[in-house]
């Protein structure tokens, strides 16, 4: 790396070089009493120089001129905190088991969000992989982990990281993830980190010591400052923001990064940061592929396209629109952010058509226009769910959808979002209905925590339901070892809620397996509305004699007689037949009768039905 400390063997020596311009003298420090090492200002802001007879496990600090002494920022470990001492670390003796690990492909991902303090009773990476055979029997192929850089406190989201390069002690080793990592490319499964590179936290945060330069004078975000990435001095700024993502591609084989709220990533250089962060890790990960993927609420479809082509290089974004119109559909609710959707038929069939709703309306909710054309952009470049760690906790509650909706629809719902042609994403639990609060939580110190508290009121202000005075006491404390507890996973419920397990598994397996659906809507999708609660879509195969029929009826049951609908006609010489339905009895249902008899159509209510053709051998007489 261009920065941090690095030992070499060959010299029985450790390197140091680190970024500190305006500074006169640099020194490191070590844990025990060894000798300070002083290092050599190169000219150009950096200051390097060797260490004999410091070896991995070594803990040092640097001392700035006569201040200090501060962690390292490029620290790959922080075993005490962010605070404390960093740790050398020799990535090298991993006895890494995944060479012939291809990597991942945008296609065919059904992604799973997790958090490592809740997913399991230990909230470790080693216990963790002991649930990897899980997820790979529920078909789980990518797992998103939610951040992991070093932060303050015994628990938290991991969006206030203060050192980038370092894995969250709290979590378990730097090797500990790697063991993770190695183990899923075992079994088959891909893993991306959540990073954020749009601000720091607002404890531990050392950076300002090494340089004010880190920080824009001019740009801010919802969280502080925004990292400065085009203004004086941002040349070494964007190196070790750059370095990062590739040091977390080569030294853990990663195999790709989610991008956390990109819209606060600003930059007006060419190229932009993250073009310049996308080229670094995919020509670090070669041969094997990797997965981009970016949280963007304005929408800006630039961040996919090809960055030849004056784009991002990313290859996917997540879709808000879907969401929240699923949410509307779901629980009726139109309050704050959910304002400009209305959950019909139409805007499931817009989604499934194009991924986003909004591509450049007006939109009513922050008076203006929203969105970019997705025209040419490839329909898994959508990450579409109805979960995730923002939105579950972005609630007085924190309960999961399954306790807001009614069954039948949230089966419903499951169904599209795991078929659609853009890319599902689950959030731990949601594949078993899990009881389990996802709350926001951070362990801070009094006077930052009561500000944490106080902004969580203010923010859920935007929900006119939740504008009132009173409302402060029915919230969980952020700050609360109990919030935290709250939302870790039970894992008995997998076999109590089993049908709703056996729901996802099932589609899960279907959207795998079925020749058409696998493909992504490869050859073409469209859709229609039949009822103002009822629509379809229809995937196209090749010949359009092997199409599939994707029902989804959110309202009571449907009687259609006519049914001048052309996408309900069979292909020629051919007659639909029921070959996947939410309302089984193994998934909660009450059983599915034909939907197409002598007279006319009857699709039932709250379900979701998957039809395939079959030869037409006797007229319908049901």
């Amino acid at each position: 790396m261009p920065i941090g400390a690095e030992f070499f063997a060959d010299r029985s020596a450790t390197h140091f070089r680190v970024w500190a311009p305006g500074r006169f003298r640099v020194q490191v420090c070590f844990e025990g009493g060894c000798e300070p090492v002083a290092l050599h200002a190169e000219g150009n802001g950096y200051f390097s120089g060797f260490a004999q007879g410091i070896g991995p496990g070594a803990r040092y600090q640097y001392r700035l001129d006569d201040e200090g002494p501060y962690p390292d920022p490029a620290s790959r470990y922080q075993p005490q905190g962010p605070h404390g001492f960093s740790q050398i670390i020799d990535p090298d003796p991993f006895p890494w088991t995944d060479q012939n690990w291809p990597g991942v492909s945008p296609k065919g991902l059904v992604i799973y969000e997790l958090h490592l303090g809740t997913f399991t009773p230990a909230g470790t990476w080693s216990g963790a992989a002991e649930k990897l055979e899980y997820l790979r029997d529920t078909g789980i192929n990518l797992i998103e982990v939610m951040p992991v850089a070093d932060f303050v406190g015994k628990f938290g989201w991991g969006y206030d990281g203060v050192q980038l390069y370092a894995p969250a002690s709290i979590y378990g080793t730097p090797d500990d993830m790697r063991g993770f990592i190695d183990r899923a490319h075992a079994l088959g499964i891909g893993v991306i980190l959540d990073v954020v590179y749009n601000h720091v936290g607002p404890d531990g945060n050392y950076l300002p010591a090494f340089s004010s330069a880190y920080f824009s004078t001019h740009q801010g975000t919802d969280w502080g400052p925004a990292i400065n990435f085009d203004g004086e001095q941002s040349g070494p700024v964007r190196e070790f923001f750059r370095e990062n993502a590739v040091y977390w591609i080569r030294e853990f084989h990663l195999d790709g990064l989610r991008f956390d709220a990109t819209q606060d990533i600003h930059d007006t250089s060419k190229p932009h940061i993250l073009a310049e962060i996308s080229q670094a890790v995919r020509a670090a990960a070669a041969p094997r592929s990797i997965f981009l993927v970016g949280e963007n609420e304005p929408q800006e479809t630039n961040l996919v396209k090809p960055v030849e082509a004056g784009g991002c290089g990313l290859d996917a974004l997540w879709n808000d629109d879907y969401h929240h119109t699923a949410m509307v559909a779901l629980t009726g609710k139109r309050e704050a952010y959910y304002n400009d959707y209305r959950g019909t038929p139409q805007e499931f069939v817009s989604a499934a058509k194009y991924g986003y709703l909004f591509q450049g309306q007006r939109y009513r909710w922050q008076k203006q226009r929203r969105g970019k054309p997705t025209y040419k952009v490839e329909r898994s470049a959508f990450v579409n769910f109805i979960q995730n760690h923002d939105q579950v906790a972005n609630s007085a509650t924190g309960k999961r959808i399954h306790e807001l909706a009614a069954p039948g629809a949230v089966r419903a719902i499951t169904a599209l979002t795991l078929l659609m042609p853009g890319t599902p994403m689950l959030f731990q639990g949601q594949e078993f209905a899990s009881s389990s609060r996802f709350l926001f939580f951070a362990d801070h110190k009094q006077e930052l925590a009561e500000k944490i508290a106080q902004g969580r009121v203010q923010f859920l202000w935007q929900w006119r339901s939740l504008r009132r005075p009173d409302v402060a006491q029915y919230l969980h404390d952020p700050c609360s070892i109990e919030t935290f507890q709250l939302c870790k996973l039970n894992d008995s419920e997998v076999k109590s809620h089993a049908e709703t397990y056996a729901l996802h598994r099932d589609l899960i397996r279907l959207r795998r397996s079925d020749p058409v659906i696998s493909r992504q809507a490869a050859e073409g999708i469209d859709g229609a509305l039949l009822a103002p609660h009822c629509f379809l879509l229809r995937y196209f195969s090749s010949d359009w004699m092997n199409d599939r029929l994707l029902i989804v009826n959110l309202g009571e049951d449907l009687e259609l007689n006519p049914a001048p609908e052309p996408l309900l006609a069979p292909p020629r010489e051919m007659q639909w037949t029921t070959f996947w339905s939410s309302e089984e009895p193994r998934y909660g249902g009450s059983g599915t009768a034909p939907l197409e008899t002598k007279d006319g159509w009857r699709i039932p209510g709250l379900a979701a039905v998957v039809l395939h053709p079959e030869p037409a051998s006797h007229d319908v007489s049901i």
